[in-house]
């Protein structure tokens, strides 16, 4: 009798289905409308990951070469044959510098130097030299903002698309029970789950970098301002 009493009580809990939600039939069964919101939302999510890991890495591999750089560029005793040697390496600090050792030759090359107009060219071109290093470390990061502002949307759009559809199958049925519109419900939430899946990593992500390339930034302009110092001693000196 106990075994029979388990079989039974066991019987209507296995022909209730799955209890649990099943991402991929929510998929395969929403409205096609649905679908593509889905669709373009997952697409928007892997690139919104590849972004993030290949900024991470990016910026770890720049931070490292500028340490290397910098250092070695302090120790040098001839600045013009250390530029010459490391100065075509991938390095913001050694763009930065070249930018204004250019400057320099091309300031000082004359016979009459212009003291002051060689010292505002200098911080000029290297100040320049810098944004342009922040631009091409922030290319993509704009990509990140735009899905965290709009993703949450789109995915509200398919929700609000797939709980219409479900209204429509009520009028269409002349059922109103919870067993005809759950599954339509069900599956236009999923769309905003998935909005929020693609928006929350983006968002964390463009905050995080945009920290990042503020303080790449503010490096650069600490090393140039430094070797500006440099080259406005040696102009003196002149």
């Amino acid at each position: 009798m106990t075994l029979l009493s388990a079989l039974a009580a066991a019987a209507p809990l296995a022909a209730e289905g799955p209890r649990h939600l099943n991402p991929v039939k929510l998929f395969m069964n929403a409205d096609i409308v649905v679908q593509l919101v889905m669709a373009g939302l997952i697409l928007a999510s892997v690139w919104v990951w590849t972004i993030i890991v290949s900024f991470s890495l990016r910026y770890g591999g720049i931070r490292k070469r500028c340490d290397a750089y910098e250092r070695d560029f302090w120790k040098a005793k001839d600045i013009d044959a250390f530029q010459a040697e490391h100065g075509k390496a991938d390095t913001p600090s050694a763009r930065v510098a070249a930018a204004g050792l250019a400057e320099w030759r091309r300031s000082t090359g004359g016979t009459a130097v212009d003291r002051d107009g060689t010292r505002q060219r200098l911080a000029a071109v290297m100040e320049s030299a810098i944004a342009q290093e922040a631009d091409r470390l922030s290319e993509r990061l704009n990509f990140l903002a735009t899905v965290g502002a709009v993703a949450p949307f789109v995915g509200l759009f398919g929700t609000v698309w797939g709980i219409m559809n479900s209204f429509f199958q009520i009028g269409q049925q002349q059922n109103s029970s919870l067993a005809v519109v759950a599954p339509g419900i069900s599956e236009a939430l999923f769309a905003t789950a998935i909005g929020l899946f693609a928006a929350i990593p983006a968002v964390i992500a463009y905050n995080r970098f945009s920290h990042r390339v503020n303080q790449l930034e503010a490096r650069l302009q600490r090393f140039a301002d430094r070797f500006h110092a440099s080259l406005s001693r040696e102009l003196e000196a002149q």
